[in-house]
């Protein structure tokens, strides 16, 4: 098939790749922002003197500012394309590194971390709706390999982080993270895919699905993002304070997850090629329990941390196959169930960690991560499902 547009559109595959490398990037930018934060937390945590379940309710206002900026970046991109929004929305979460480094009080504290969920929340939506239409625009799925590199800017993020704050400090730490990201912003800037904006959309009324399949695929969503937030947000404390890892090595956590996590994304199209969505996700649930259940019972934090790297092999695929069934429900209008899918499946990483924290303060982070599998026991059962995302054309997202 390819033979045909081989001739024509030569100078057009030099703009493609170029407009794939810039969403790849970022993809990284995002996931190293995040990676950034997570070995902050427990800093942040005993600067502002903050209990488990006040760091809790910290955390659930990051989620909250998420929710709220997502749907208007939305919003924006059906007005004025994904490309300004994403622009817009990296150059406005840049600063927030630095601001909560230097926040004196909680309540700046908590606006700071509003506004970081906010906008770490709308550069996502952006950057998954310019990687869409840089998959139109190129014929072929991307989807996976963009996860893969937030996966790598998460581990890259974490690991360094954790370093970097040992050796310089947490000031000196925000300013090189926050530098590091604004030159590959300024790297990718020029090459990001413009997208045409798309009015219709924002005119179309999406009504909510009545049939029950977008909602149980949400579930799976759901629960399969619940134990990448906990590892995300407490991760990090839970080796520090319960199994008495440094500063440094307490960064690893979420950094072990994230690099199993981005090696399998990347070869997640070619696995599910061959054994298909059903057994593909039930291997990765198998290992998400199996390393969850590890991480729980290690009795030091270098177990604890193979524990969470296992898990990121478990996790790694299972989300992009529940998204990929969404976007394939027979009689259903794709983007309808994707975002039933998506919003509930990003509400489970952006809220129930704080639920966690409060939990946490009572029965300790051990216990919780013993507890978790139990959400993935229920994606195995209804791991059927999962027979939609083999619609896709091209292996899905």
């Amino acid at each position: 098939m390819d033979h045909q547009v081989n001739t024509a559109p030569v100078a057009r595959s030099g703009v493609v790749t170029k407009s794939r490398a810039a969403v790849s990037l970022l993809f990284l930018i995002n996931g190293f922002v995040v990676g950034s934060w997570a070995p902050k937390i427990p800093e942040f945590a005993e600067r502002l003197e903050l209990s488990k379940f006040q760091l809790g309710l910290m955390i659930l206002v990051f989620g909250v500012g998420s929710l709220t900026l997502m749907p208007i970046a939305g919003g924006q991109i059906a007005r004025h394309g994904s490309r300004l929004v994403v622009q817009v929305t990296a150059v406005c979460l840049l600063p927030f590194l630095l601001a909560l480094t230097v926040s004196p009080n909680v309540v700046t504290g908590a606006i700071s971390i509003f506004l970081f969920g906010g906008f770490m929340g709308a550069m996502d939506v952006a950057m998954n709706a310019n990687a869409v239409a840089v998959e139109k625009s190129m014929r072929r799925a991307i989807m996976s390999s963009c996860h893969a590199f937030w996966s790598l800017g998460g581990l890259i993020g974490a690991a360094l982080g954790g370093l970097l704050i040992a050796k310089l400090g947490v000031l000196w730490h925000a300013g090189l993270a926050t530098l590091l990201a604004t030159i590959v912003l300024g790297i990718a800037w020029t090459m990001i895919h413009a997208d045409p904006p798309h009015p219709d959309e924002k005119k179309e009324k999406t009504r909510l699905p009545m049939v029950p399949l977008p909602w149980l695929l949400g579930l799976m969503a759901l629960f399969s993002m619940v134990p990448e937030g906990a590892v995300l947000d407490w991760g990090a404390l839970y080796l520090r304070q319960e199994l008495g890892a440094s500063v440094a090595l307490s960064g690893f956590g979420f950094a072990a997850f994230s690099l199993t996590m981005a090696i399998m994304r990347f070869a997640g199209d070619l696995v599910r090629d061959r054994f298909g969505g059903v057994k593909t996700l039930r291997i990765c649930t198998l290992f998400a329990i199996a390393g969850m259940l590890f991480a729980a019972l290690a009795p030091s934090a270098e177990i604890a941390i193979i524990g969470f790297a296992l898990c990121g092999v478990g996790i790694s695929n299972m989300v992009p196959i529940a998204f990929s069934a969404a976007g394939n429900i027979p009689g259903l209008r794709n983007g309808i169930g994707l975002s039933v899918v998506t919003t509930m499946g990003y509400s489970g990483m952006l809220v129930a960690p704080s639920a966690i924290g409060f939990a946490a303060e009572h029965v300790g982070f051990s216990v919780i991560f013993m507890a978790l599998p139990v959400l993935l026991v229920v994606v195995l059962l209804f791991s059927n499902l999962a027979r939609y995302a083999d619609g896709i054309s091209g292996g899905g997202h």
